[in-house]
């Protein structure tokens, strides 16, 4: 039989859980304080609850929302002078403006029409392997797109399964880019228990092709580890299919069985490329099946192949396609049944037809000995310009150097392209008549790199930052693109939604409940991390005459983007006082968590105050700002842009680089440690409480002491931000207290990197719910090790009393982290998402995921930023 596609995935630590209803049993102090603020709520005290809005379609809430703020202007034009006076709004029609906003697109330039996006950049970007959700998928950068990837069939346990969609319940042993130049060609090992496979992408523009040029693909499949008479006798089945997202009409080709010559197997018209046919070629012996569909579900092709197999199985007793179409069909699949070991060349034409006479030529050049030749000068380029950009020859060991190349293809082949509306959530008391909780985003492109292509295909904020740190001194041109294409996502508010689940492909992987994203959650700025090193790059000279001017046409556009996401930062997470931030949107109410989350800190389950307030500090978002001011403060100054502007965010640095408000606040003298300030108490622990009335156990919360303001005693990653953004004097005695956190193993330092939270603190490895493992409570992580690697090299090469010890620290932390993740993925053939400090230092989480842990690149390259205080 054949088994279905495993389930959809999402991060280990939900977005959102449901919250149950409290037990009669729950804990003081915190049930009470829940039901006396349910109470409150239900006897009318305080600000009166949401306007509740039934039957209201989406395009009337945006109505209503912008006609409420016009007649509203008027009336506060009238009475006030202009200033608007949130007091004289009724609460429901301020909810409805919000919303109105919350999708409407920043009335500023789109990043993506600026020239540099256009014409020859545009077009050398057009085909790619920009399905990262799939072992292999090829799509165009246009929202309704032709398609094209690969299947085959897989045994497990006596079943064979559809293999398309990258998931771990595959259990494929390997399968990852070896080599991806993000552009034009990539090399990918794929390794299914026996079954070994190679696919290669190549892609040229050459004459007669039509826009976006042509591109191929090889399939190398081999046999490991069974026998030569077994692989022979045994027949494995490959699918490649194309399909036409917007329904247009595919034409089967030849039916003749295949020659030793190219066979046409497929052909159609699509608009931004004119005709176009696909070829197959091979000179071992194989057997061909089609099967035909008219279908407007791209994500689950698997499904009808499947479904086409099993009906045609019962039939023929064959596992074998049916070799029917439907009528209309506009996606066709091809199954090819080869002995191994086989080779096979699929080759696409843009702007072809069977009667121009270079097709042959094109075709003969894309496959065959002329193919293999093509491969091969890629792969040396690849190497070649892999060692000039990152020079790590002297640096690194041989067996490390294919470990860097493999990080950064996989993060670079893990580009993708969506198109889709995010949707988000109304406010509680709102629905759509449909009975939908959310209004749809404007229809919208991404083009950016993903996390990891079987847990997280889709696009994340705060982790593109990150990849952005290596796709730069990559390809400073293709990281624009990116930055671009996120920055045009800004709303009116100047908001930008932190997770991007863009398409019915990006959707499939995601649960219901976690789809939606709320405009009052944040989620860090690490795009300026990126930003702040193409600036410095100028400065310093580092680019050509050319690229720096198209960078600083990218960061003049950008400008006024940056402006409206930083003031949306200071307006709506800054603190009860001037120059204080938190995090906002933790949940004060919640009995069933020891921690409330902080989900839009990115660092999830890291412990805050136990007590949730608008008095909290958070000395990580402090650090943000004080690197997006930075940030803006020198594009300001060297673009020579509006001098108000640029002085505010001098006097904006000024503060937030002051060393004494920064102690003042946040610095525990005895441990030389920064942490948050909020109403907190270390007295709380989860436990077993008995619901008679659902006649179940439930765990819950239990405060055995009362909170108060203080400091928040966890050493952890948020105790070092300070010293990762160079905030520190390299002569303060603080800084050699923060060394001290660094290489006590009590605290932070292991051998495989630094754990996240200290062994010392009270919620070290403890989980957060009874269904919330520890997540940032010990594990090490890649991003957070780079960021404090970068504050070790800049203090290593400081002036100061304390600059040897952190040289020191360096190399053995560099040392330390760059034989893990090698020792990892030469013995597991993957990246992972965290390493287990507990258990020598084995890759956990999410496997697969070249996101931030391809920074081992630049820490193999000892590429750090430039930190100046």
């Amino acid at each position: 039989m054949i088994g279905g596609s495993g389930g959809a995935t999402r991060r280990p630590s939900a977005a959102s859980r449901t919250r149950g209803d409290p037990s009669s049993s729950a804990p003081d102090p915190d049930a009470r304080r829940a039901a006396a603020a349910a109470a409150a709520r239900r006897s009318g005290r305080g600000d009166h609850g949401p306007l509740r809005v039934m039957a209201v379609s989406a395009r009337t809430l945006l109505l209503l929302g912008i006609a409420s703020v016009a007649l509203l202007s008027v009336a506060f034009l009238a009475y006030t002078g202009g200033w608007w006076q949130a007091e004289a709004e009724s609460e429901g029609a301020a909810a409805l403006r919000r919303m109105a906003r919350s999708v409407t697109p920043l009335d500023a330039p789109r990043m993506m029409d600026l020239p540099q996006f256009q014409g020859d950049h545009k077009e050398s970007l057009y085909w790619g392997t920009y399905r990262p959700n799939v072992y292999l998928g090829i799509r165009a950068r246009t929202p309704l797109s032709l398609i094209a990837g690969l299947m085959w069939i897989g045994v497990k346990n006596g079943q064979y399964f559809i293999r398309h969609v990258c998931q771990d319940s595959d259990e494929l042993s390997k399968y990852g880019w070896a080599d991806h130049n993000g552009r034009d060609y990539g090399r990918q090992e794929l390794t299914d228990h026996d079954l070994h496979l190679t696919t290669s992408f190549l892609k040229e523009k050459g004459d007669g092709s039509g826009y976006g040029g042509d591109w191929a693909v090889r399939l190398d499949a081999k046999n490991e580890g069974s026998s030569l008479s077994e692989a022979q006798e045994s027949t494995t089945h490959l699918f490649f299919y194309i399909a036409d997202e917007a329904g247009k009409l595919i034409t089967m080709g030849s039916h003749e069985p295949p020659s030793r010559g190219p066979v046409l197997l497929a052909s159609g018209s699509h608009e931004e490329i004119g005709d176009w046919e696909l070829y197959l070629r091979s000179e071992d012996n194989l057997e061909i099946h089609r099967a035909g569909f008219q279908t407007i579900s791209m994500h689950n092709l698997s499904d009808l192949v499947q479904h086409a197999l099993v009906t045609n199985a019962r039939q023929s007793g064959n596992l074998n396609l049916p070799d029917m179409t439907e009528d209309s069909s506009n996606a066709m699949i091809y199954q090819v049944s080869i002995k191994l070991p086989a080779k096979i060349d699929m080759v696409f034409l843009s702007g072809a037809g069977s009667k121009n006479p270079m097709t042959a030529e094109r075709v003969n050049r894309l496959t065959g000995p002329m193919l293999s030749t093509r491969l091969e000068s890629k792969q040396k380029d690849f190497e070649e310009r892999y060692d000039q950009i990152f020079n790590v020859n002297n640096k690194i060991v041989s067996k490390e150097l294919s470990v860097g190349r493999a990080a950064l293809s996989s993060l670079l082949g893990g580009i993708g392209y969506f198109y889709g509306q995010s949707k988000i959530a109304l406010p509680k008391g709102f629905s759509q008549k449909n009975g939908d909780k959310y209004i749809p985003y404007w229809p919208a492109a991404l083009y950016t790199a993903v996390p990891s292509r079987s847990f997280f295909p889709r696009g994340f904020l705060w982790d593109e930052g990150f990849h952005q740190l290596v796709i730069w001194r990559w390809d400073a041109h293709i990281s624009m693109d990116i930055i671009g294409h996120w920055l045009d996502l800004i709303n009116a508010d100047g908001w930008i939604p932190r997770e991007q689940i863009l398409g019915a492909e990006a959707l499939s992987k995601v649960p219901e409940e976690f789809v939606l994203q709320y405009p009052s959650n944040g989620n860090p700025p690490t795009l300026f991390l990126a930003l702040r090193d193409l600036a410095s790059g100028i400065h310093a000279h580092q680019f050509s005459d050319e690229e720096a001017e198209k960078i600083s046409t990218f960061l003049k556009r950008a400008y006024v983007r940056l402006n409206s996401w930083f003031q949306w930062f200071n307006s709506t997470q800054s603190g009860k006082y001037e120059g204080t931030f938190f995090w906002h949107g933790r949940d004060n109410m919640t009995t069933r968590e020891l921690n409330p989350k902080t989900l839009t800190s990115g660092l999830d389950d890291y412990p805050r105050a136990s007590h949730p307030n608008d008095e909290e500090r958070h000395v990580d978002l402090r650090c943000w700002m004080l690197l997006a001011t930075n940030c803006m403060r020198s594009i300001a100054g060297f673009l020579k842009m509006d001098s108000s502007l640029e002085k505010d965010y001098y006097k904006l640095s000024d503060q937030l680089s002051d060393f004494e408000t920064l102690n003042k606040m946040h610095l525990d003298d005895k441990t030389g440690a920064y942490f948050d300030f909020g109403n907190h108490t270390e007295k709380v622990r989860l436990r077993w409480y008995e619901n008679r009335e659902a006649m179940k156990r439930e765990l819950l919360r239990e405060t055995l002491e009362a909170p108060h303001l203080q400091l928040v005693p966890h050493v952890g990653y948020v105790s070092l931000f300070p010293f990762m953004m160079g905030a520190i004097p390299p002569e303060s005695w603080v800084l050699e207290k923060q060394l001290d956190l660094i290489s006590n193993s009590s605290f932070l330092w292991t051998d495989y990197g630094l754990r996240s939270l200290s062994r010392t603190s009270s919620m070290y490895m403890k989980r957060n719910t009874e269904h919330d493992a520890p997540y940032w409570r010990g594990a090490i992580w890649i991003n957070m090790n780079y960021m404090i690697l970068s504050g070790l090299h800049h203090y290593a090469h400081e002036d100061g009393p304390y600059s040897v010890r952190a040289g020191e620290l360096y190399d053995e932390l560099r040392s330390n982290l760059i034989r893990n993740i090698v020792g990892n993925y030469q013995e597991t053939g993957f990246f992972w998402e965290n390493y287990d400090q507990k258990n020598k230092g084995k890759g956990k989480g999410a496997r697969s995921f070249t996101g931030w842990t391809s920074l081992v690149v630049l820490i193999m390259a000892e590429s750090y930023p430039s930190l100046h205080r």
